[in-house]
């Protein structure tokens, strides 16, 4: 078992809008209403960059913003895990549309943004960090590597990690083959100590066993979940949220296929 604290969480999602606008939704005291996520580019990057990135970029620069703006914390000295099942969707078209017309140059802008860890390297110019960063993919279960990723990080090496998870949607055609619903982001700050702005405690372990997977029980927030496989991380969520409001501790599934479950227990603030 690996144990973790939570410093600080950040959302960005379809209807959405911030951690702390999003607490009474996903505790279910408000009502969820669907609208587009809104992307802007992050006033921490110098003009020229802010300039060139993308919704990628804009997405995982603003929950991991987010998430450290809670902690108090120098981003510059947090390592950082980076994940998304799928990278820059509107990039990899472009790049896919040039090759398959007459003139396939490809724009150097276009190249760099392409790769998987280009928002881990827009993060770094943005923040000054030098610290260990790791970007990964695994498909519907980014998020959930990611996220035993970073708390391997926590728990071996005694770190302090943020890890940030994102996706957003194809265009055609592309999105025929690989349907992704809507732009969702999300970013935890944890760390192997609970400090005095610790909000929840987390500990994550990997089963074999048959456990139902946790759902969201609004119906727009599960079409959520299913949709994007970053959202996958909405049942955490909730229950941080649940258990940030006074609630009791809470059990999360998360699913791992092939048969494999991610248990995570939530435990009150430290």
């Amino acid at each position: 078992m690996m144990r973790a604290y939570v410093e600080g969480i950040g959302l960005l999602g379809p209807g959405l809008p911030g951690w702390e606008q999003s607490r009474a939704i996903l505790t279910g005291e408000a009502a969820y209403l669907a609208a587009p996520a809104v992307l802007t580019a992050s006033p921490l990057l110098p003009p020229a960059e802010r300039r060139r990135s993308v919704p990628t970029v804009k997405l995982a620069m603003a929950v991991g913003a987010e998430a450290l703006a809670q902690t108090g914390r120098d981003a510059a000295t947090v390592a950082t895990v980076f994940t998304s099942s799928s990278g820059d969707p509107d990039t990899l078209h472009q790049i896919l549309d040039s090759l398959a017309s007459e003139e396939r140059d490809i724009s150097p802008t276009r190249f760099h943004n392409s790769v998987h860890n280009a928002p881990a390297g827009y993060w770094s110019i943005a923040t000054r960090c030098r610290e260990p960063s790791t970007s990964l993919s695994a498909h519907d279960e980014s998020f959930q590597t990611g996220l035993l990723e970073a708390a391997a990080e926590v728990s071996s090496d005694g770190w302090t990690v943020a890890l940030i998870a994102y996706d957003l949607p194809y265009p055609e055609p592309l999105s025929k083959v690989r349907p992704i619903a809507g732009a969702f982001g999300t970013a935890l700050v944890l760390t192997p100590q609970p400090t005095g702005r610790c909000l929840a405690s987390l500990d994550i372990e990997l089963s074999r066993g048959d456990e139902p997977v946790s759902r969201m029980v609004d119906i727009g927030l599960e079409a959520l979940r299913t949709g994007n496989p970053t959202a996958r991380s909405l049942p955490l969520l909730a229950a941080l949220a649940r258990v940030g409001a006074g609630g009791a501790p809470e059990a999360i599934v998360l699913d791992l296929p092939p048969g494999g479950r991610v248990a995570i227990r939530v435990g009150g603030p430290c």
